[in-house]
C-alpha cells in the first residue's frame, strides 16, 4: 500500500488509525461541508462500524462519498465494505449513465466477492448505506439493512433509505424458503438469528437474505440544509425528526455528528453508533 493510499484510509476514518472523527469539505462548492462521529457501543467486542467520508475527483466531477457499515458478528465484512464498497460502484461500466441500476450491480458483486471470501472474513455480515454526492447538485442514495440517510429540507426531516426489517420483508423471506421468528420479548429475526431483513456476508443465511439495495436519486436544491446518515444505534431511540431537530442549529458537520451521538447516547442507546452530517449551507 502507498503511503498516499494510507493517507485516503485515514482519511476514510479507518478505526485501526485510531481515528473515529473528521471533517473535509467540498473542493467544488464552498458551503458543502461533512463531519464524521463514531463511538463504541456498550458491549464486549470490538467496535464493528465502519464509514467513509471523503471527497473524490472522478472524470470532470467531484463525488462525496460516504457510507455507513454496521457489522455483525465481527468486523471484517464491514471493514471488506469500507475498501472495496465504492471502489466497485465507480468502476461499473455505466456508472454515469444508469446510476441506479451500477449501484444495485455492485451491491451484488461485492457481495458475492464476501461469499467468496468467508473462509476470511468469517461468517457475519453488515449492513450499508451509502451516498453519493455528484457535484453538491445531486445524491444517490443505496442500502442493506436498517442503517439510514435522512435529509433535512426547510426544517423537515425525509427519509431517504428503507429499514429493512423481518416483520416488513416476511413475505420476501418465506418466498427465499427462510422464516420470520417472533419470539416474545425479542425483535423479529431471519430463522430466528438476524434482526436485518438483507445485508452483505452471513453466508450461512444468504439462501434467504437479500442483497439487493433500495436505491433513491434526490436533488439538492437551495431548500435542502442537511443529510444525516447513521447506524441503528441513532434511529432505535430517535426518530427522524428528533435527529434533525437535535442538530439543526449546529453549523459544524463534526459538531453535529459527535451531538448526535451524544444525544443518543443520553436516551439510553447502547449500540456502537456512527453517525455522519453533510452540510449543504
Amino acid at each position: 500500500m502507498h503511503g498516499k493510499d494510507i493517507l485516503q484510509k485515514m482519511k476514510a476514518g479507518l478505526f485501526s488509525s485510531g481515528a473515529d472523527t473528521g471533517k473535509g469539505k467540498s473542493k467544488m462548492s464552498k458551503h458543502t461541508t461533512h463531519g464524521f462521529h463514531c463511538l463504541k457501543g456498550k458491549s464486549n467486542h470490538d467496535m464493528e462500524d465502519y464509514v467513509v467520508s471523503d471527497f473524490k475527483k472522478k472524470d470532470d466531477s467531484e463525488l462525496g462519498l460516504f457510507a455507513i457499515f454496521d457489522g455483525h458478528l465481527g468486523h471484517d465484512v464491514a471493514k471488506y465494505l469500507q475498501s472495496h464498497l465504492f471502489d466497485n460502484i465507480l468502476k461499473q461500466h455505466d456508472f454515469w449513465t444508469n446510476m441506479e441500476d451500477a449501484i444495485r450491480r455492485a451491491y451484488r458483486s461485492t457481495d458475492a466477492e464476501i461469499l467468496d471470501k468467508a473462509k476470511v472474513l468469517g461468517r457475519g455480515g453488515s449492513t450499508a448505506v451509502t451516498a453519493i454526492l455528484i457535484n453538491s447538485q445531486k445524491l444517490v442514495v443505496g442500502n442493506v439493512g436498517d442503517s439510514r440517510a435522512v435529509m433535512c429540507k426547510n426544517g423537515v426531516a425525509e427519509q431517504l433509505s428503507v429499514d429493512h426489517e423481518p416483520s416488513t420483508e416476511k413475505r420476501l423471506i418465506e418466498s427465499r424458503g427462510g422464516f420470520v421468528s417472533n419470539l416474545p420479548g425479542d425483535v423479529p429475526r431471519v430463522d430466528g438469528q438476524l434482526a436485518v431483513a438483507r445485508a452483505f456476508g452471513d453466508k450461512s443465511l444468504k439462501l434467504h437474505l437479500s442483497s439487493d439495495p433500495d436505491v433513491k436519486v434526490v436533488t439538492i436544491d437551495d431548500d435542502t440544509e442537511f443529510i444525516i446518515l447513521a447506524s441503528d444505534g441513532i434511529w432505535k431511540v430517535m426518530s427522524n425528526q428528533e435527529a434533525v431537530d437535535a442538530i439543526k442549529n449546529i453549523k459544524d458537520a463534526q459538531s453535529a455528528a459527535k451531538h448526535l451521538i451524544e444525544a443518543a447516547v443520553s436516551k439510553k442507546s447502547k449500540d456502537d453508533i456512527s453517525c455522519i452530517v453533510v452540510r449543504f449551507r
